[in-house]
């Protein structure tokens, strides 16, 4: 694995490997990182890996509903987090992307 070397101001980091007090496993607390915690003025290295602290910020919620309809645009199929409605369209990933792109 390749060790990353950031240097912030006068302080060089280094990649370090950190153990996660939630399910043991060595993560990687790389020199970019560290760089971020020190501009954000954090002084403490991070306790648990990014799955962990993932898992523990989404505990609380309930997981997503899906609703499948038909893409306004392609006929394809469009998976969307809301009821959709007959007043409106509705895109797939796809189309929607190429729309938002062409209106720039």
């Amino acid at each position: 694995m390749n060790e990353e070397v950031v240097t912030g101001g006068a302080e060089e980091f280094v990649d370090e490997t950190l153990v996660c007090k939630e399910c043991g496993n060595e993560f990687v607390f790389t020199a970019g990182e560290q760089k971020f915690y020190q501009e954000k003025g954090f002084t403490n290295k991070p306790k648990s890996c990014k799955a962990c602290r993932d898992a523990k910020k989404n505990a609380g919620r309930a997981p997503r509903e899906y609703f499948e309809t038909t893409c306004a645009n392609c006929g394809g199929v469009a998976k969307v987090i809301f009821q959709p409605s007959n007043d409106r369209p509705v895109y797939c990933s796809a189309c929607f992307e190429a729309m938002k792109n062409n209106n720039q």
